[in-house]
């Protein structure tokens, strides 16, 4: 049985925080304020993921009122999810996913997030997908008010899924 999930996650600009993005830190004068590290391209991802197999949301199994995930790094959590849909049967085809930020410009940073994403998900490379994108200077991620990101994941699971 083939299922599909979509993740979405949105994060705003703050001072005195590293910028992480699938894993990556980079360079800019100013991260993502969250409760995590706020990676807002792993946590779109694994929702997406999350959703395909019918196991609800990143908040569902790792909530922002939970201390424990204070500061926690996002790739750990991508790590938890795989293994959450491992237990079930669970295997991924593919993830595609695009960053959507006015600044800073990530293209150089794309294919170590790919990198970053595969080794995680112990998955070939090949079956990330990673682009980014602006809103050519409108709304707020086009303000440089923040950052989002959306992802896609296609998975092969057991029909006992289906419920």
């Amino acid at each position: 049985m083939v299922r599909v999930g979509q993740g979405f996650d949105a994060h705003a600009f703050a001072p005195d925080r590293p910028l992480v993005l699938g894993g990556v830190t980079v360079p800019f004068p100013q991260g993502l304020a969250g409760h995590s590290d706020a990676d807002v391209l792993l946590h779109a991802a694994c929702d997406a993921l999350l959703g395909a197999a019918g196991q609800g949301d990143l908040g569902r199994h790792f909530p922002d009122s939970d201390p424990r995930h204070e500061g926690r790094e996002s790739r750990e959590l991508v790590r938890e999810v795989r293994g959450l849909l491992a237990a079930e049967g669970v295997a991924m085809s593919n993830l595609d996913a695009t960053v959507i930020a006015q600044k800073p410009r990530l293209g150089d940073y794309v294919a170590e997030m790919e990198a970053n994403l595969a080794a995680d998900l112990q998955v070939p490379r090949g079956r990330i997908n990673v682009k980014a994108t602006t809103t050519d200077r409108m709304g707020w991620t086009g303000r440089g008010e923040g950052i989002a990101a959306l992802a896609v994941a296609l998975v092969e699971a057991p029909d006992a899924l289906s419920g």
